[in-house]
């Protein structure tokens, strides 16, 4: 869906396909090494179907002189056993996530990240997303396949015919169980009415239970972990920092669907839906800023995390790059929250012990549209449309 083998195609001169070239399974039964065959930098595309050829590529990586020899890419993340062998000093790892609104052509990314990381605010900006555009765009998502597309309706059939294969197929495909498309369906649904939220494992549980069958805490965490293997959910981890005041952290990850446009699939909802629940849209525009966010931190050798501690502070976005380089984010849909996310990130501010994290490089209020300027509190306001790497 997000174009990894088209984008490593852009730079390979061989490849192998090993999902469904009919010579592979032969050949990893007879001599893996064959496959490894080619003009460098040589393709292995969906190597997981066959996760042993990973120590092969190692081996051979220690065998030839200098780097750039292969390119591995896969649609699911194997078992921690697959890759023991880690490959550490050989293999680098990248993360290919779907199209932020910059490369969907959505934002002008006037106001860069990595600036900002830098302590550099951008003048006065104006992007104006209209409401009805931004749900267009949550529930399109940031697939390169509907760039072409002539209509909301035809991403929207291709998006919810792929959180259907969820369902039916890829989840038993990772984890070797086989499920109940039903049950898998209730649990991406609850997971999709909970985006942007701390919800508990067991209260997935219990929304996704059914007449005919039960549904406990232990199967929603192996469903969690089975849509992270295939990269559908991906969880906003809780940023730890040094802290002033005694106020304690809560551990809880946010949960994320990679792209919100899949939250909207699994609920079969189109951008009229969204601008009927107005709070529902509010959670989706969060996970899209989140995506966004992504994108741009490892643009940048940073991570994004989320801060809640037991007084109810909370901060929808943390993107560290290290001491000094870090800011905080507050993601509001409307303008007329701006006074209170700006309150809440000055809190928040003064309970981080900058002598040993650093003076937050920004703090900033993320908006679906309007002007983005720098308040007389130092906090910034940010249109969605103006964000960029």
């Amino acid at each position: 869906m997000c174009g990894k083998t088209t984008t490593a195609r852009q730079v390979a001169a061989s490849e192998i396909l090993m999902d469904v070239d009919p010579g592979v399974p032969n050949a990893m039964a007879v001599d893996p090494r064959l496959l490894l065959e080619g003009h460098p930098p040589r393709l292995i595309d969906e190597w997981q179907v066959h996760p042993a050829i990973w120590n092969h590529v190692r081996r051979a990586v220690d065998d030839r002189p200098g780097p750039g020899h292969f390119i591995l890419t896969g649609s699911a993340i194997p078992r921690d056993d697959v890759t023991r062998h880690t490959g550490a000093g050989r293999i680098n790892r990248l993360r290919l996530r779907p199209m932020s609104l910059v490369e969907s052509g959505h934002s002008t990314g006037d106001v860069s990240v990595g600036r900002m990381l830098q302590g550099r605010i951008a003048a006065r900006v104006t992007r104006e997303l209209p409401i009805e555009v931004l749900a267009e765009v949550v529930c399109v998502g940031g697939w390169p396949d509907h760039l072409g597309r002539q209509s909301v309706e035809d991403a929207l059939i291709v998006n919810q015919g792929y959180a259907g294969e969820i369902a039916r197929t890829d989840i038993a495909r990772v984890d070797g169980t086989a499920h109940h498309p039903g049950r898998v369906t209730r649990f991406m649904q609850s997971l999709a009415r909970n985006t942007a939220t701390t919800v508990s494992a067991a209260t997935l549980a219990r929304d996704s239970r059914g007449a005919d069958f039960a549904f406990t805490a232990e199967t929603a965490r192996a469903y969690l972990a089975a849509l992270e293997q295939l990269m559908v959910v991906e969880q906003l981890p809780v940023w730890a920092p040094h802290l002033r005041s005694r106020s304690r952290l809560r551990n809880a990850p946010k949960r994320h669907f990679v792209d919100p446009s899949l939250a909207a699939a699994a609920l079969g909802a189109g951008p009229e839906h969204l601008l009927q629940d107005l709070s529902w849209l509010g959670f989706l525009f969060e996970s899209l800023v989140v995506r966004d966010l992504r994108v741009y931190a490892q643009a940048n050798r940073a991570s994004v995390y989320h801060y809640r501690d037991n007084t109810g502070l909370e901060v929808d976005a943390i993107v560290d790059g290290g001491p000094g380089r870090w800011g905080a984010f507050e993601i509001k849909l409307g303008q007329g929250r701006i006074e209170e996310a700006a309150r809440a990130l000055l809190k928040f501010a003064g309970r981080v012990d900058t002598e040993r994290c650093g003076e937050p490089a920004v703090l900033a209020v993320i908006t679906g549209s309007g002007y983005g300027y720098r308040r007389t509190d130092r906090v910034c306001v940010v249109p969605v449309g103006a964000l960029g790497p």
